[in-house]
């Protein structure tokens, strides 16, 4: 079993599954669907995306799908380091335009649950980072969407120290909060 800790937006999760270590190295269970189904996370996942990026400081996200094919997320790093965001965007909730950071790497292999409703994205941190994450849904064009990464009506504090971010022109060129299309908070 993973160890489980909410990280203080509704649903939003940090999980660190155990490793046993010997003299050759590590093994660990990265998911088990029956044992975080047995910790009230059932969440079946149909796709796994893998990204590599080459150089730190390379920015990725804002990202969110909208209903009907939003997507929950499982995310972690399996090379290097990253600065790992979700933002609220569920309109009406009581945390909505609130974010969280926290760091997600290779040798701490903690993940990041990122339920439906929140945007995602990460800063790298290291160069040759590798990001696994799965996804609840397809992806699809139609419904993908970006917000911009330094939007200041959500104010993410990204680490400093980089004086060029590489994004891509999606990303560079996403809308922010205020004219976004997002969720509706359920009543």
């Amino acid at each position: 079993m993973p160890e489980i800790r909410p990280l203080g937006l509704d649903g939003v999760l940090e999980l660190t599954p155990l490793r046993f270590e010997d003299e050759r190295g590590f093994f660990c269970e990265t998911y088990n669907a029956a044992a975080l189904a047995a910790r009230g996370i059932d969440t079946a996942f149909v796709q796994d995306n893998h990204s590599r990026s080459a150089a730190a400081g390379t920015l990725r996200g804002l990202h969110y799908q909208l209903p009907p094919r939003a997507q929950v997320k499982l995310v972690r790093v399996v090379r290097g380091r990253v600065f790992d965001v979700v933002v609220d965007i569920r309109r009406g909730s009581p945390t909505f335009a609130k974010w969280l950071g926290i760091e997600l790497s290779a040798a701490a292999g903690n993940q990041i649950l990122v339920p439906a409703g929140f945007a995602h994205g990460f800063l790298t941190l290291e160069p040759d980072t590798e990001v696994l994450y799965k996804v609840s849904d397809f992806y699809s064009p139609d419904h993908d969407r970006a917000l911009r990464f330094d939007d200041p009506d959500i104010g993410i504090d990204w680490p400093a120290g980089f004086t060029r971010l590489r994004m891509s022109a999606k990303d560079r060129d996403a809308p922010y909060l205020a004219n976004a299309t997002v969720f509706e908070a359920a009543a």
